[in-house]
């Protein structure tokens, strides 16, 4: 009997020793100082909590604590690696059973960087796995031996070459021929998990594949968007111009350019009514012409309006060099995608070995 309250002891001692750690490496993290300011981290903050009351309906309420802070070194991973290339990015958010997510604020410019940033979650993630399965050895505990494995399974899972998963990001600055491996491959996964999120998520990628290789050529189709511009008159009818009416129909001038984020926007000019006016463009368009289709007349507190409604004809700008990795690169990428995959591979095997010994 004190043998056991002895090991409970230690159990909860070691709980206290992982849980300081983590809160002492976040606390130095110099990274993340800019994230504990209240507008930036209340909305990670809360959906971090909602996610840790949500797991322990199920679990027990350490095991959701330590399960969502997983869940944090790894989307942690994600937040240096794009921070160590300049590539702005939100703080994680936490979405109960489906995990956690960054956004990114600016789109990686190639392949290789969208790699880089995908590698970080699996590698942070894994490190902060066996640093769990380390302590769960040391204090003989239950419940971190299971920590671990889950852990090390969140991060194999997230390894494979489907997309969004990091594995299927990471497969861009590879070969793309690994998605079809994943594409194969993710259906073994979905029966022996039997899991409606990883069908779900598979279904979404075969989608993404059929729409980026099957239906290719539609892409290239002339597609029209409908743009509305508010264009002040009063002035003009005052000075004597001629105001056109709402069924005059013309083409008009036009200008594209794209910001540092790479939105893409349209300027048109409507001469006859000295007017310029700028909208954004739903996609990276090559643009064909822009037809007024419709001038609507409205009366406003400030005078006469016009609504004009503009047609724009465009194709969708697909950007092959996204993929250009070099050779070097597509290797290095390559030995450590499955060396690491190896690695957990292995600790995992090792976390189910020791934790049956030693329990």
């Amino acid at each position: 009997m004190e043998q056991e309250k002895d090991q409970k002891k230690k159990n909860s001692t070691g709980l206290t020793w992982l849980g300081g750690g983590v809160v002492m490496l976040l606390l130095k993290g110099k990274a993340l100082l800019s994230l504990l300011k209240l507008g930036k981290i209340a909305g990670p903050l809360i959906s971090m909590l909602v996610s840790v009351w949500a797991y322990a309906l199920i679990y027990p309420w350490q095991f959701a604590i330590g399960f969502v802070l997983l869940l944090f070194i790894h989307e942690l991973g994600h937040v240096l690696a794009a921070k160590r290339i300049g590539l702005p990015v939100s703080a994680p958010l936490f979405i109960p059973f489906l995990g956690a997510l960054i956004t990114m604020k600016k789109q990686p410019l190639d392949a290789k960087m969208e790699a880089y940033v995908a590698f970080g979650g699996p590698l942070l993630g894994s490190a902060g796995s066996a640093v769990v399965f380390a302590f769960a050895y040391y204090y003989h505990s239950p419940l971190l031996y299971s920590l671990a494995y889950v852990g090390f399974l969140l991060n194999l899972l997230n390894l494979l070459p489907i997309h969004p998963l990091d594995g299927g990001r990471i497969a861009t600055a590879v070969t793309r021929w690994l998605w079809l491996v994943g594409l194969i491959g993710g259906l073994a996964v979905i029966i022996y998990l039997k899991s409606v999120l990883f069908l779900i998520i598979w279904l979404l990628f075969a989608y993404d594949l059929y729409k980026k290789y099957i239906s290719r050529r539609k892409s290239s189709q002339i597609r029209t968007v409908l743009l509305k511009f508010l264009i002040p008159v009063e002035h003009l009818q005052e000075q004597g111009y001629l105001i056109p009416g709402p069924e005059h129909k013309r083409e008009l001038p036009y200008t594209t350019y794209s910001d540092f984020d790479r939105q893409q926007y349209i300027g048109i000019h409507y001469e006859s009514l000295d007017y310029y006016g700028t909208a954004r463009l739903p996609m990276q368009s090559i643009i064909g012409k822009v037809k007024l289709t419709q001038l609507e007349h409205l009366m406003l507190e400030t005078g006469l309006h016009l609504n004009a409604q503009c047609e724009v004809q465009f194709t969708a700008f697909e950007n092959d060099k996204y993929y250009d990795v070099p050779a070097s690169s597509r290797w290095k990428y390559g030995i450590a995608y499955f060396a690491l995959a190896g690695c957990i591979g292995i600790l995992m095997y090792l976390v189910h070995v020791v934790g049956n010994v030693n329990l």
